[in-house]
């Protein structure tokens, strides 16, 4: 181990500062060794070229044990496994079912209905500031446009309103209790769509199903629809994230406000800079591997520091600055390879949706909090407890 350096992950300068803190350990090594109590030693590369490289790269796999599974009951857990822990053909069969309503031009299709929503949410704000723009959009705002996405009947819409965003911050029994009632909403979902079809993606998957199922089993029809429910929460941090880098960056704010129409490409200069990924889902080696002139042996867990690889100067110029005007870069937000993000194109779309109409509607929006109190003391997400904001009412 001698010249690899390591990162605590209970380190506070790792906390509160990550993007810091590995990258310093970037300019040290392309490769260190993550610590934290508890879990075995995991190797971490930290520079944008290796970092993509290992997350295509078939000698290293997802497998279960890569993500915390919740004590269930014995027969909910055949639908904890879902395609995000699959390799190879089984998860691109899996993949292929749902990528169509995933597509630019079934997205083109369905933004008016992403507008809408926010037109509603925004329009339900509560009287008065501040204002919590964490709570009554960012973590509405997905659910809602996943729901409808997906094809989850209007009945059953208020528990899903209630579990999804749930489950992101659960841990312990909460967590577990809180998956059961996702695998239940999930198969009445599923029933439902099945005594009523419709015109969406949920109805096609049940179609498949009963056509032909050795395509897609009982079992991976109702995970499939949970997963793609709490997946599609990935935007909920970003979002919250994204107007909170404006908000503390008021000369990138003013160059949005007088150009709404650079609103894509600082979706993607805000998933560069804070992007709610720190690191990725680790991976397995599947025999020894050299990286960096370093033995990883078979069985070894590798990930890669995203808050590195996406301030890596070797792939961005000036990558400590904040540029809504950069040209997109290689950031990795996504994630890269087979398990590139599913839905990145959603997030992306409802997040500039988002910020454009929250912007057009609040001229004077300025951050009620110190910027530091409401961060969350994380060291896998960089994430938000809360984003009061006033609004200039008067």
């Amino acid at each position: 181990m001698t010249g690899i350096p390591e990162i605590d992950l209970t380190d506070m300068a790792v906390i509160t500062d990550p993007f810091t803190a590995y990258g310093a350990v970037r300019e040290q090594s392309p490769l260190a060794r993550i610590t934290a109590p508890g879990i075995p030693p995991m190797w971490v590369l930290t520079r944008n070229e290796g970092a993509r490289s290992l997350l295509g790269d078939p000698r290293f796999e997802i497998r279960s044990d890569s993500f915390m599974r919740p004590d269930v009951p014995e027969d909910y857990r055949p639908y904890l496994k879902t395609m995000s822990e699959m390799e190879g053909r089984e998860h691109l069969r899996l993949r292929r079912l749902v990528a169509p309503a995933f597509t630019p031009r079934h997205l083109a299709r369905f933004r008016p209905r992403i507008e809408a929503i926010v037109d509603r949410l925004l329009d339900d704000l509560p009287d008065g500031d501040p204002v919590d723009l964490l709570e009554h959009l960012a973590r509405r705002l997905p659910i809602d446009v996943i729901c409808e996405l997906v094809g989850i009947p209007e009945s059953g819409r208020p528990r899903w309103r209630e579990s999804g965003p749930a489950v992101l911050t659960l841990a312990g029994d909460e967590f577990a209790k809180a998956m059961t009632g996702m695998v239940n909403d999930a198969k009445e979902a599923v029933a439902q769509r099945r005594a009523e079809p419709a015109d969406d993606l949920l109805s096609d998957l049940v179609r498949t199903h009963d056509e032909d199922g050795d395509r897609l089993s009982d079992t991976e029809l109702v995970t499939m629809v949970w997963l793609l429910v709490l997946a599609g929460q990935t935007p909920v941090n970003f979002i919250a994230n994204a107007v909170h880098a404006l908000l503390t960056h008021p000369d990138q704010l003013a160059i949005l406000r007088a150009d709404p129409s650079l609103a894509p490409r600082a979706v993607e200069e805000l998933l560069r800079w804070c992007g709610p990924g720190l690191l990725a889902i680790p991976r397995y080696a599947v025999q020894d591997v050299e990286l960096y002139g370093t033995r990883i042996p078979a069985g070894d867990r590798v990930t890669v520091s995203l808050a590195a690889a996406n301030r890596d100067p070797r792939a961005f110029r000036d990558p400590g600055t904040l540029d809504l005007t950069r040209e997109p870069g290689p950031h990795l937000a996504f994630s890269h390879g087979p398990h590139f993000c599913l839905g990145a194109m959603t997030a992306r779309a409802q997040t500039e949706v988002a910020l454009t109409a929250l912007l057009g509607r609040f001229p004077d929006l300025a951050l009620a909090a110190d910027p530091e109190e409401i961060r969350a003391p994380d060291p896998g997400t960089w994430r938000l407890t809360a984003l009061p904001l006033t609004r200039g009412l008067g």
